[in-house]
């Protein structure tokens, strides 16, 4: 995979379509619903913040999983930034985005400000409450590369079937090894291979309800 803006195409609904992947960029039914269901709740969150709190994604995409959790830090009262790191191999064009984003809530303003800051790069962003970093390139080999560990992981890959690389045991115990102890990690897929990679790199799995369509979802835990 290389450093590149992906193309896409557009579904009733103003639901961006990945040309590359076959895949959409969130849920055809509720987008917001989905990340409070699969990452808010699949992580624990709100209940789990706390100063300097690390959330890591795969998979940047339209930036929505980053808009709900900002905002849910905001509304939870949390003083200092949320620190938000995501690694996206194909950067969303600015108008993409900006497009995508009229689906969405303004969440009191912060759809706009991550608009007007996105340069569809990568970069690090200080917004209010936040320091987002967007990590540009192929994953398996920038997050071994990354200082950082994660108190929850936000993994949302393309589907399993169409975006393997980034569901590969090697990078899910990359993601193992940049876990903080008692930290988690959530994802919208149950695929089978998907939860022995998790549970081979040293997470405790549980396959729970999905969103949607979807029957299962997956939640991990790394032991203290």
């Amino acid at each position: 995979m290389q450093n590149q803006t992906d193309k896409l195409t557009w579904r009733e609904g103003g639901v961006p379509v990945s040309t590359r992947f076959d895949d959409p960029f969130f849920s055809l039914d509720n987008g917001v619903a989905e990340t409070e269901h699969v990452f808010l709740a699949g992580n624990d969150l709100p209940s789990r913040f706390r100063a300097g709190f690390q959330i890591a994604e795969l998979g940047f995409g339209t930036g929505l999983n980053l808009l709900v959790a900002w905002d849910c830090w905001t509304r939870s009262g949390m003083l200092g930034p949320l620190h938000f790191t995501s690694f996206e191999a194909f950067p969303m064009a600015p108008e993409d985005m900006r497009q995508a984003h009229t689906s969405f809530p303004e969440f009191n303003g912060k759809r706009d400000l991550l608009g007007a800051a996105w340069g569809g790069a990568g970069g690090v962003f200080d917004l209010p409450g936040l320091r987002l970093e967007v990590i540009a390139g192929d994953a398996r080999t920038s997050l071994p590369a990354w200082p950082g560990q994660a108190d929850a992981w936000f993994l949302d890959g393309f589907s399993p079937a169409k975006n393997p690389e980034l569901w590969a045991p090697e990078l899910m115990a990359e993601v193992a090894a940049h876990t903080a102890p008692d930290g988690t990690a959530a994802t919208y897929t149950a695929a089978g291979h998907v939860r022995r990679g998790l549970a081979d790199a040293g997470f405790d799995v549980t396959r729970v309800g999905g969103y949607g369509r979807k029957r299962h979802m997956t939640r991990a835990r790394m032991p203290q």
